[in-house]
């Protein structure tokens, strides 16, 4: 495993339930000879209770997939240092993130001849407990209350219009050879869709994951909650990264993962 970085708890929120957030993240070229993924998980420089967390999930080749996934990484950073937590709007900065991402990234594919994409997941957890996300491509949105899952993003690919469709379960589309088929991403040559949510009230016992396929692809979402819920998140993400590893039986792709926790004070 390349990394597994705990985060610092940040100071109590505001809310009419207080909580300290715990968090880390993981990254894994998995059996890739290079690491076109990339994450960020930021504090706000002025407002720690305001947390942003993103995965990138870079694709056209050594050079192209990762440019485009640094650029994902660079706007997120850039904008959420000018984000203000009390004035501003959450969903705002969320689109603008996408669509400045995507702009750059096409911009990137003419100056080099190449065709660099990214897929996009990000949660915006506001003080409070209100959170929002916004994703483009596969890479997933968890939210979990203890071990059950209470929402989860839907993947924009074939498998997954065929899974809406009713043509496939979704034990079936986790299996299929045309998973990695996407609908929609950041680089594209028309304006991405960015599908967007909005949870009014995170409370302790709930957690927040974002991740690439690299990893979701492996599990099952009772998995995923269960081990989020009973595990501290950096023991979390090295042991999700190892059983991907190990259930990819050489063929896994790049991996990253953000796993951020809202316990209670006294925990």
């Amino acid at each position: 495993m390349k990394s597994a970085q705990p985060v610092a708890p940040l100071p109590p929120t505001l809310a009419a339930a207080p909580y300290r957030i715990v968090a880390a993240t993981g990254l894994d070229p998995g059996d890739r000879a290079y690491q076109q993924d990339q994450l960020a998980l930021m504090p706000h420089p002025r407002h720690p209770a305001c947390v942003l967390g993103v995965v990138a999930d870079g694709m056209g080749g050594r050079s192209g997939g990762r440019k485009a996934s640094d650029q994902v990484m660079l706007t997120a950073q850039q904008l959420f240092e000018r984000f203000d937590p009390l004035t501003d709007d959450p969903q705002d900065l969320l689109h603008r993130l996408a669509l400045e991402a995507h702009t750059v990234i096409r911009l990137t594919a003419v100056a080099a001849e190449e065709e660099p994409h990214s897929t996009l997941a990000a949660f915006l957890l506001m003080p409070g407990g209100r959170c929002h996300w916004a994703h483009s491509g596969d890479s997933r949105l968890y939210h979990f209350r203890g071990e059950r899952l209470e929402v989860r993003s839907r993947d924009h690919s074939y498998v997954q219009s065929l899974v809406d469709r009713g043509e496939l379960t979704e034990a079936q589309a986790q299996v299929d050879p045309r998973s990695n088929m996407l609908l929609h991403c950041l680089g594209t040559e028309s304006a991405p869709v960015v599908s967007e949510t909005i949870l009014q009230a995170l409370r302790p016992g709930d957690s927040l994951l974002a991740c690439s396929d690299g990893l979701w692809h492996y599990f099952s979402d009772l998995e995923l909650g269960r081990v989020v819920q009973q595990l501290p998140p950096r023991t979390a993400c090295e042991l999700l990264v190892q059983k991907a590893r190990e259930r990819a039986y050489g063929g896994g792709d790049n991996i990253s993962l953000i796993v951020l926790k809202l316990l209670p004070l006294t925990a």
